[in-house]
């Protein structure tokens, strides 16, 4: 180029001024595509159409201008002016790329297939390794809704490139949107080999199939065995759409085979996995995630597989396969090379596992045995294992599971060992001392309506209302009703009503014949309670009764009276809600 300025009488030295004249031009173009494309964010197409010609007419070949025309020219009806365009700007530059593909998208949506063709195929024979003249002409044709026509240009190009999972994502889609289902499944086996990465992506568009298609999908991603890459990645394709669908057991079946040699790509394909077990939320599904951070715990490496192994235990106590987590755990805590807090987690969560599973002296041995574990885990799990063996109804067991526990979690366990042992009094200092907060919201609102009765109750000692209400924590409902009916006969007045109110609403939860007895207590707690809160509470329960009987009527008569003859009662609005619902204003639910 110098010699050739030099041969005009111009010197080298003009170069440089040269440049700079050219650099104008060049942020004027790109001024101007900016200033069309402001245009077209605000809708004014025309106008965009305008600049971006006004652009071509210096740049044949801006591609931005060119991608700009090919987005606002079809809403104003006027893409056949973009033809002539694209055509100057191949002829500019004829191995753009993009151009190539702005050309041959024209084509297609003008609906001229034959030129089409001809430009895919001069784009074709010029790259003969290159997807990208069929995956364009592909797209267009699935974008102007020809889906055979779409395939057929797809398979064409496997055929000429040679490859057997060319397009495989493409062919997948087009299956798919035809309702194709089981074809979509086999050509995304084949894009796997080729694209691994693309698992998940499968994985989610197949998750979508409707439920008649699921079984031959299945059938085909999980044919054969498990003997090489490609088949590893199809069948962990078909474990994850099972696990989706609901069946975790045999997508872990089909999963397993594909982890079993260690190495990185099994570590992350395991984790993923259990990940998506433990999301599904039931017990089968709990117990898949428990089986497969098992497997990661085999190949990870320490500290990483002691809390893998930790997280199987716990995965496998929530599924309710007690003795796979005691396996696990039992494992972790006698391995001398877990990490400290790992074998604590371990040791602490066999003891809990001992305990759920009703264990409950074992789990008492090893909780005094174990000197792994922190003061406050000995504390958690010594008042669990008293809870435990309230709801077995060992008081004394409780008591001595407990010990001095002076926290405010520990002062409310020791209030319910009081009450059952019928330390009225004790067990409402100890309830007030350990406060609305200790424990969940469940216990904290038992806690509330056990000192509500109490406070009704004219006693500091009443062994039997202790012996009636450990009753009803055991799950003994009917001796409980008939207790609570003996302890009431000891009142004369003063505590009498909310004893039997408590027994009524046990009754009222039971068979017809324990029905029957609630309805005569309602009845009797409305006739002599008087003022008290138990009369209207008494109503409202006997209302709720004969609605579950269907008596509608006579539930809707009691309703009326309670509101009348108590207004100043604080179930009133349950009472008018109970109401509207009985006369049909709220639907039932």
């Amino acid at each position: 180029m110098h010699r050739r300025l030099e041969c005009a009488g111009k010197p080298a030295v003009w170069l440089p001024l040269l440049t700079l004249l050219v650099l104008p031009v060049r942020s004027t173009g790109a001024q101007a595509i900016g200033q069309g494309f402001e245009l077209e964010r605000a809708g004014r197409y025309d106008q965009a159409a305008s600049v971006y010609f006004a652009t071509l007419r210096a740049e044949p070949a801006n591609l931005s201008a060119l991608l700009g025309l090919e987005r606002v020219l079809p809403p104003l009806n006027r893409l056949t002016e973009l033809l002539p365009a694209v055509r100057r700007a191949t002829a500019a530059s004829p191995s753009n790329v993009a151009v190539r593909g702005i050309l041959l998208r024209t084509y297609v949506a003008l609906n001229e297939p034959d030129s089409a063709r001809a430009v895919a195929l001069r784009w074709g024979t010029a790259s003969p390794r290159d997807e990208a003249p069929y995956r364009e002409w592909a797209i267009a044709l699935e974008n102007a809704h020809r889906h055979a026509d779409a395939r057929a240009v797809l398979l064409a190009g496997r055929q000429a490139l040679g490859r057997p999972g060319a397009f495989g994502i493409e062919l997948a889609e087009l299956n798919r949107l035809t309702g194709d289902w089981e074809g979509a499944a086999r050509e995304w086996a084949a894009a796997l080999s080729d694209a691994p990465v693309q698992l998940t992506t499968a994985a989610s568009e197949l998750a979508e199939a409707p439920e008649p298609e699921r079984e031959r999908i299945a059938r085909v991603l999980t044919a054969g065995d498990v003997v090489a890459g490609p088949t590893i990645l199809t069948h962990r394709l078909g474990a994850e759409l099972l696990l989706a669908w609901g069946q975790p057991a045999r997508a872990w079946t089909i999963f397993a085979p594909t982890v079993a040699s260690p190495s990185s790509d099994a570590l992350y394909a395991v984790k993923r996995f259990a990940d998506m077990a433990g999301a599904r939320g039931t017990s089968e599904a709990r117990r898949v995630q428990g089986l497969a951070l098992a497997r990661y715990g085999e190949m990870a490496p320490e500290p990483e597989a002691s809390r893998a192994w930790a997280d199987a235990a716990r995965a496998f106590v929530e599924a309710g396969d007690r003795a796979a987590a005691r396996d696990v755990l039992e494992r972790v805590a006698h391995d001398p090379s877990a990490p400290p807090d790992v074998q604590q987690l371990a040791q602490s969560a066999v003891i809990e596992a001992l305990i759920d599973g009703g264990q409950l002296d074992e789990a008492a041995r090893q909780l005094a045995s174990d000197r792994r574990l922190s003061a406050d885990d000995k504390a958690g799990l010594a008042r669990r294992l008293a809870r435990a063996r309230l709801g077995a109804g060992d008081v004394s067991g409780a008591e001595a599971a407990l010990g001095p526990d002076s926290s405010v979690e520990g002062l409310a366990v020791a209030g319910w060992i009081a009450l059952y042992q019928g330390g009225l009094k004790r067990a409402q200092e100890l309830f007030q001392a350990a406060g609305p907060y200790a424990g969940d919201r469940r216990d904290a609102t038992a806690r509330s309506e056990m000192l509500a009765l109490l406070q009704q109750v004219p006693l500091d000692s009443f062994p039997e209302l202790g012996s009636a209400l450990l009753m009803l924590a055991q799950g003994d409902s009917t001796h409980a009703v008939a207790s609570l009916q003996r302890a009431a006969e000891r009142l004369a007045t003063a505590g009498r009503p909310a004893l039997l109110l408590v027994a009524g609403r046990v009754a009222g939860r039971l068979g017809p014949e324990q029905q029957r007895t609630a309805l005569a207590l309602f009845d009797e707690i409305v006739r002599s309670g008087g003022q008290s809160a138990a009369a209207p509470a008494a109503e409202l329960e006997w209302a709720r009764l004969l609605l579950r009987q269907g008596q509608s009527g006579d539930a809707i008569q009691h309703l009326e009276h309670l509101i009348l003859s108590y207004p100043g009662s604080a179930v009133v609005p349950e009472a008018r809600r109970e109401l509207e619902r009985a006369k049909g204003a709220i639907p039932k639910s």
